[in-house]
């Protein structure tokens, strides 16, 4: 749960505020890493949590290869419902096996 909250820290216009910052001072640095250690401070978050908004959102415009955020998202709600539907069919089969069993428990009548 903590790792949850970690990750909503910052909101979303924060994120891409702090993207776009860097790209728009970027040329005002030696690199792009400069810019990063200097920009990251002001707006209160990490180096390297910058420097992974500043890759994703290379990977979401298509500037870089990579998985694009929604294509994460739809992945992770893809395996949630497989999980889900794995356990709907275990409890299936557990209930389908318990049935069988009292089914051939009971006594024969004609």
């Amino acid at each position: 749960m903590e790792k949850s909250n970690r990750a909503n820290r910052f909101s979303t216009e924060v994120r891409a505020r702090a993207v776009r910052m860097i790209l728009e001072h970027e040329h005002e640095y030696a690199n792009q890493s400069a810019a990063i250690m200097a920009i990251a401070p002001k707006i209160g978050c990490g180096r390297d949590t910058l420097r992974r908004w500043v890759k994703q959102s290379d990977i979401d415009s298509g500037r870089k290869d990579g998985q694009a955020s929604d294509e994460r998202a739809q992945i992770k709600a893809m395996e949630r419902e497989l999980r889900e539907l794995r356990q709907a069919n275990e409890i299936l089969r557990k209930a389908s096996a318990y049935f069988a069993q009292a089914e051939l428990a009971r006594p024969f009548k004609r």
